[in-house]
């Protein structure tokens, strides 16, 4: 009996873990919201980002998770966009070291402008575990929409993401840490 147990949630990870890797999120096609959310960590994302924000997709931008010290023109050289497009459009956020303290500094940040809606831009891997915190964060006020940067992550990764995916929606089906 108990071997027939775990070979069942052995089979129901591997038909997780398969659904998770085929149906990784793309890019959004074109689609106007209120902001663009951009955690630091994966290449590209700033980038897609600012490429967003330039083709007006949404009013303004949040980098959230930068390195303490890190100012907007070092942004701005490092993206090669002008200091102004900061000025105007772009807030760093330094509060954040993980995925669910990206969420809370994001809450803060939307509820500080009365957004509604908020495009997240993030390695496609990334987008369901920091779609469902940044959901939990804000609540149902919010309409969060997962724009996916393609990557080629290795297995381990994948596997990883997978794992802290499910560990954190049971703990949020839990009621632990929400």
């Amino acid at each position: 009996m108990i071997v027939r147990l775990f070979g069942l949630a052995a089979l129901a990870w591997c038909l997780g873990f398969a659904a998770f890797m085929l149906m990784l999120p793309e890019p959004l096609a074109p689609n106007t919201t209120d902001a663009i959310v951009v955690p630091t960590g994966g290449a590209g994302r700033i980038d897609r980002g600012i490429a967003l924000l330039r083709a007006r997709q949404a009013r303004r931008m949040l980098v959230t998770g930068v390195a303490p010290g890190v100012r907007p023109i070092d942004l701005a050289r490092e993206y090669k966009v002008p200091v102004a497009l900061f000025s105007c459009c772009i807030d760093l956020g330094a509060d954040a070291v993980d995925t669910r303290s990206n969420a809370e500094e994001t809450a803060a940040w939307v509820k500080t402008h009365g957004y509604r809606t908020v495009r997240l831009v993030t390695s496609d891997w990334h987008v369901p575990r920091a779609r469902m915190e940044l959901a939990a964060a804000m609540g149902p006020g919010v309409q969060v929409l997962g724009d996916g940067v393609p990557s080629t992550p290795r297995l381990g990764t994948l596997v990883n993401e997978y794992n802290k995916l499910i560990l954190r929606r049971v703990a949020l089906w839990l009621g632990v840490g929400a």
